[in-house]
């Protein structure tokens, strides 16, 4: 008897292989989140690419945005070059450095959620806040690709907001949670510029 195109024991064989299939599909997700099979760097990325989108998204593209009447076709020439590269490049620090807080330290960038170990590996070698350093470029990126001086000066002001919050609030907090190791880090690695 064929039933929808196919023999009762294609049928019943697709059935049970469906079963296996699904009956697999349950095991393994219980098991992931019971935290077997689940890396411990998942939740971290989850929260870090979350942060990501509202903070530094915010920051680095709606306010420039906003602040330009919208994004436009930008002007063609060696500024335009320039400004890209700059935001690929601040881009590139920003997201090397956020998967460090997730991959290395087990946490994220939020002060709301942070990294459980100090993070001291990758751009962090070099200076302390490599994070702000390339949202910073970013903008002065989207500032020259766009033409603007309002935009320039908007990655003036953040920047200086961003000393504010790292020396008031960010290091003494670190200071706190990591004792020792964060003093010895502070005072080998500069907070801004690195050393040549």
């Amino acid at each position: 008897m064929e039933l929808f195109g196919s023999t009762r024991e294609e049928s019943e064989a697709a059935s049970l292989c469906s079963s296996a299939v699904t009956n697999f599909t349950v095991r393994l997700c219980r098991l992931s989140w019971s935290g077997a099979l689940m890396p411990r760097r998942f939740w971290p990325i989850v929260n870090t690419l979350l942060f990501t989108i509202f903070v530094p998204g915010t920051v680095a593209i709606l306010i420039p945005r906003w602040l330009l009447g919208g994004f436009s076709r930008p002007p063609s020439g060696v500024l335009t070059w320039i400004g890209m590269m700059a935001v690929v490049i601040g881009a590139a620090i920003y997201f090397r450095c956020a998967w460090e807080f997730a991959a290395r330290g087990l946490g994220t960038p939020a002060p709301i959620a942070p990294t459980k170990f100090l993070v001291t590996t990758g751009l962090h070698r070099y200076v302390r806040n490599p994070m702000y350093i390339g949202v910073a470029l970013a903008i002065l990126g989207e500032a020259a690709l766009f033409r603007s001086m309002h935009v320039a000066q908007y990655a003036a002001i953040m920047l200086l907001v961003a000393h504010g919050f790292v020396v008031f609030y960010e290091e003494p907090a670190l200071q706190r949670q990591f004792g020792e190791s964060y003093e010895q880090y502070r005072q080998s690695v500069p907070r801004w510029i690195p050393r040549v």
